[in-house]
């Protein structure tokens, strides 16, 4: 069992007592909502005449069905379930005081990028949401998760989740990422060397030299993607560049306040002596621009690297490859470089930031979006959007063919009407590949950086980004 780690202490510290089915009561720090899984729990709490215990810990936002055209984005929308679960969220938080960053806010946009750029997330928390990748927020050493309706009422009635403590594994990455490699090829490397069941009972620690050079947001595309790889979270021990990063956002703390935080921060770190279940070692070096070649995360290879054959898996890997190889029309021993796109979409909590969109502009700069290709940049909020607007961009985008949108969810998994139509092929740098995700069950997402979707989309197939002299 694990023990001084910052997963044990930020447990212990947030731990209420134990229940009698043996989960833990745990109180929450940091609760983020958005329009599509609070309905139900509003309605759950209507039910048994209760109020929001800790309206001032919760901050809602709206993201996945929100649409990404000026035009589209008029009241009342044309989806009248969309504007149904709008108008809902609008009410519930009225209601019961909580803060909602509305479209009108200026500060909408995707939870997972709108409660770090705003300061809201912080090291030591405990944060749910109701989303499965709020495991992003650990990258500040925060305890993050994912949770259920049911639970989003526990916690809008009590403060509190009922959880399991999980198995604590370290993934200690070694060597240095080279040029153009970033975040996104390190974190789908993990994935692909650990498995996509590989952190099931267990919650990531990562660590090593490579994980420390990064900058907050690679490492907030690396925690984001902790659940692909089956772990419950995913974090990373807070240091000066989680300070520089926070210090100075709206909702960080100032003066006195600060420095008595960053006491706690600085305490929660885990030992040097701390105890793991599991330690594991993943070599950086040599790391090259990853692509998927399948329908789950972790099939995934270089892009000069072949498309492993069926002979280099066993038991139901060696079936999902069979069933992969047949939607994905691609063939074993063939590279994925120069496999057609009809889409480029960029956007998503996992690449949705500021310096997401500059490393796809330094491939894009001077470029143009082949014909036949679709392209969407869609920043995961509105802050995003009017910074890469400020800087000269999205200029640089649209003069290259992209579409320019508001900020939203989008493409990610198609809930708002951004979606694949037919067997169309997307580079994308959303982070699931799952059949049907992008909204046909004839498309197909090829998961890759940033970078490697600006060179897709000017190829019009799958390329090296390294080729650009992009830097990722």
């Amino acid at each position: 069992m694990s023990s001084g780690t910052l997963y044990d202490k930020v447990w212990e510290r947030h731990k209420v007592g134990e229940l009698p089915n043996g989960e833990d009561q745990l109180f929450v720090g940091l609760h983020l909502m958005h329009e599509v899984t609070s309905p139900q729990a509003f309605g759950m709490l209507r039910e048994r005449d209760l109020d929001v215990a800790f309206p001032e810990r919760t901050f809602a936002t709206t993201d996945h069905i929100i649409p990404t055209t000026p035009e589209e984005r008029e009241r009342p929308f044309a989806d009248e379930q969309a504007e149904t679960m709008l108008q809902a969220l609008e009410r519930n938080t009225e209601e019961a005081g909580i803060e909602f960053f509305d479209l009108d806010s200026g500060k909408q946009g995707i939870a997972h990028v709108v409660g770090p750029e705003l300061g809201l997330t912080q090291p030591g928390q405990t944060i749910v949401c109701g989303d499965s990748h709020t495991s992003t927020h650990g990258a500040f050493g925060a305890v993050a998760m994912g949770i259920g309706t049911s639970q989003i009422r526990d916690v809008l009635a009590t403060g509190c989740i009922a959880a399991e403590k999980m198995d604590v594994r370290r993934v200690e990455v070694t060597g240095e990422l080279g040029d153009g490699v970033g975040a996104k090829d390190l974190i789908l490397h993990i994935i692909g060397e650990l498995g996509v069941d590989g952190g099931v009972g267990h919650v990531y620690e990562y660590a090593g030299e490579a994980i420390e050079r990064l900058d907050m947001e690679g490492r907030l595309a690396v925690c984001n993607m902790s659940i692909e790889g089956g772990a419950r979270a995913g974090y990373i021990n807070p240091d000066q560049t989680t300070y520089e990063y926070l210090r100075g956002r709206e909702y960080a703390p100032e003066g006195e306040e600060w420095d008595r935080l960053m006491e706690y921060w600085e305490s929660v770190a885990s030992e040097p002596d701390a105890k793991y279940d599991d330690v594991v070692t993943v070599d950086a070096d040599d790391l090259e621009p990853m692509v998927t070649w399948g329908v789950n995360p972790g099939q995934v290879v270089g892009v000069t690297e072949p498309v492993p054959g069926p002979d280099e898996f066993a038991g139901k890997d060696r079936d999902n490859a069979e069933k992969a190889y047949e939607h994905m029309g691609v063939e074993p021993g063939e590279t994925m470089e120069g496999y057609d796109v009809d889409v480029a979409f960029l956007g998503t909590c996992t690449n949705g930031r500021v310096s997401d969109f500059r490393e796809a502009a330094a491939v894009l700069e001077g470029e143009t979006v082949d014909p036949d290709v679709r392209a969407l940049a869609v920043p995961g909020s509105e802050t995003v959007r009017k910074q890469c607007e400020a800087e000269g961009i999205a200029e640089v985008f649209e003069e290259a063919g992209f579409q320019w949108r508001r900020a939203g969810c989008s493409m990610c998994l198609a809930m708002n009407g951004d979606a694949l139509e037919g067997d169309e092929v997307c580079a994308s740098s959303s982070n699931r590949n799952f059949v049907g995700r992008q909204g046909s069950k004839d498309g197909r997402t090829v998961l890759m950086s940033p970078a490697m979707v600006a060179a897709a989309a000017v190829e019009g197939e799958i390329a090296d980004a390294r080729a650009f002299g992009g830097d990722a």
